[in-house]
């Protein structure tokens, strides 16, 4: 399924900065609960997108640095978290090609393993590591792997409805 189409290089672009535009919008309209170590990022649902658009890997990427750093994340946490974005979104990239079902594995593992530390180093955390690793997965689990998969499969299907024509 991952068939972009031959967009130019502005199309491209353009693609990956509407991305990281709606991950920045959506982020700080849920900033309360998308910060911490129970969050809950609507944003992240984005990460199935590279299974559909290369162009996405860079705009979540970007979107999550940018949503960071205007909600005035720790320095820290704007480069390993965005960082951990980037490792999930080219895991999903990759993984989206061989099974469909496999897209939200690496974000979801990505931020679950890394973000417990940045909460650790860049906010002094006292949570122990493997309780922050618990909860931000449900975080993930459910943001990437329920609202992300109704993403996927909208988006699947409407694409299915579009091409049929």
């Amino acid at each position: 399924m991952n068939k972009q189409r031959n967009y130019s290089k502005t199309g491209r672009i353009t693609q990956g900065a509407a991305i990281a535009a709606l991950y920045v919008a959506l982020t700080m309209i849920v900033a309360p609960i998308a910060f911490g170590p129970v969050q809950f990022r609507i944003s992240e649902a984005l990460c199935v997108l590279p299974y559909f658009l290369p162009s996405a890997v860079p705009g979540v990427t970007i979107g999550c640095f940018l949503a960071n750093l205007l909600c005035g994340a720790a320095p820290l946490d704007v480069v390993f978290g965005s960082l951990a974005t980037l490792i999930g979104a080219v895991g999903s990239y990759y993984l989206g090609k061989k099974n469909k079902w496999l897209v939200c594995v690496p974000p979801i593992l990505a931020n679950t393993i890394i973000v417990p530390w940045v909460l650790r180093y860049a906010y002094g955390s006292t949570d122990l590591i493997p309780y922050a690793m618990v909860t931000v997965g449900i975080g993930e689990i459910l943001a990437i792997g329920v609202l992300g998969n109704i993403l996927l499969l909208a988006l699947e299907r409407s694409h299915r409805a579009v091409f049929a024509q």
